[in-house]
């Protein structure tokens, strides 16, 4: 009847459209993601933790080891060299794969090959070899995010972009988790050459799903850059015009505070999660409690709640899951102070890095969804790798303070103010909501 009040949803209504939105997760091409996001997050503990853990067995001293977090200056730093990756076609795998498949095997192959260099060196012989090798991994790694992030950009309507952000959020986590524990295992049964060999083996896996993949319609609608345009053009329209079209696309104002709101969203998550190791080992908190809840039950935690944010950008929208997964993220670092009022207690640290972990997998899925609709299709690689160069700087830059903090304050208090740190970001995305952000640009208008 007409202007009859709608019944709630009964138990079996409810269960019945969950499984209907749980069933994007068999979408092939979200599953392609999956192993596309484990082959982007496997080299990065080879250029970091497991490396470090290599050197400090080398005998290199700490002032050294701690030198070597530059390697890492590539993923800051790659919308750089973004627009060469966006607009050049590589000669014979661009007419064979596509734009963007071309691209990726061509960064996995050179991961491959840097993979296996690196593994053959010899830290306490040649330092400086093992450096080079690992700044020329992190380097081809961040290229490969590149092409990867534009990919699964152009790849999903926007329905599905929630899931695709999700995905690609637990298999960086899986690859993460594979290079750092899997690596170490290797190295300690059988030697450091085998653990990187393993490593670059498995890069093989990102090679068969580029292989079984298809190719973005609309990157084939993209034409690339012609040799036959003037040098000044082809700069113009590589370089300069993805950040252009971005701030007028959105205006000067809101382009702005879109950069701003992408610094801070995740400033409260990045400045507790710089100090805290140090919590955990004040607090006396054994190697094996900490890697046991922290590291173990804390990565499905977040492969947890990477799922969760899919569905719910699914059903609510991006914005919508912006604001939810946004305070429950910032309400979460208050766990950590009630850790800290109640101190060694490995029960309580299960619900403390659960909630944590859980509120903090949503809110980096619905935030990768959120940067991954403001790409125009034109310029996506580009426009991707500034974004996420600004996401960037919270963990390294807007984060370096932390300790600091850490220093004049007790543990509770500091865990409040990083709560409170997450305030801007939702006063700034309140802003953002009052206007009309641009929806992705579709296909067929690129």
């Amino acid at each position: 009847m007409a202007g009859a009040r709608s019944e709630p949803l009964g138990l079996g209504a409810r269960w019945r459209e969950l499984r209907r939105a749980g069933a994007v997760y068999r979408e092939p091409r979200i599953v392609a993601i999956l192993f596309l996001g484990f082959a982007s997050g496997l080299p990065l503990a080879l250029t970091f933790g497991t490396l470090t853990f290599w050197l400090a067995e080398a005998g290199i001293d700490k002032t050294e080891i701690g030198l070597f977090a530059l390697v890492g200056i590539a993923y800051g730093w790659k919308f750089i060299w973004a627009p060469v990756i966006d607009r050049l076609p590589l000669p014979l795998l661009t007419s064979l794969l596509g734009r963007r498949r071309g691209w990726i095997l061509a960064w996995q192959l050179a991961l491959i090959a840097s993979i296996l260099a690196l593994g053959a060196a010899d830290p306490a012989g040649s330092l400086a070899v093992t450096a080079l090798l690992a700044v020329l991994v992190a380097f081809c790694s961040a290229s490969q995010d590149i092409v990867i992030d534009a990919y699964r950009v152009e790849l999903f309507e926007e329905r599905l972009q929630g899931a695709g952000a999700a995905m690609i959020v637990i298999g960086y986590r899986i690859g993460m988790l594979v290079s750092g524990a899997g690596a170490l295992l290797i190295a300690e049964q059988v030697s450091w050459f085998a653990a990187y060999a393993v490593m670059a083996a498995l890069m093989l896996v990102g090679v068969a799903t580029v292989l079984l993949s298809p190719e973005p319609e609309a990157s084939a609608l993209v034409r690339p850059a012609s040799r036959l345009q003037p040098l000044a053009a082809r700069l113009h329209e590589a370089v300069i015009e993805p950040f252009a079209e971005f701030f007028r696309r959105n205006g000067p104002a809101t382009a702005v505070v879109i950069l701003l709101f992408i610094m801070f969203y995740k400033l409260g998550d990045a400045l507790l999660g710089v100090m805290a190791n140090p919590f955990y080992v004040e607090l006396g908190f054994s190697k094996t409690e900490i890697a046991s809840v922290v590291k173990t039950f804390g990565l499905f935690a977040t492969l947890a709640g990477g799922l969760v944010g899919g569905l719910l950008i699914n059903a609510r929208g991006i914005l919508p899951a912006l604001w939810i997964c946004g305070l429950l993220q910032m309400l979460s670092n208050l766990t950590f102070a009630a850790q800290a009022y109640v101190g060694h207690n490995v029960s309580f640290l299960v619900v403390t890095i659960g909630l944590e972990n859980l509120a903090g997998g949503m809110a980096t899925a619905a935030f990768v969804a959120y940067l991954s609709s403001l790409c125009n299709v034109r310029f996506t690689a580009t426009q991707y790798a500034l974004l996420t160069s600004f996401m960037a700087q919270t963990r390294t830059v807007l984060a370096s303070g932390s300790g600091v903090l850490a220093e004049h304050m007790d543990w509770i208090s500091f865990f409040v103010f990083t709560t409170a740190a997450a305030a801007p970001a939702l006063v700034l995305l309140w802003w953002l909501a009052r206007r009309v952000v641009p929806a992705p640009i579709p296909a067929a208008a690129a």
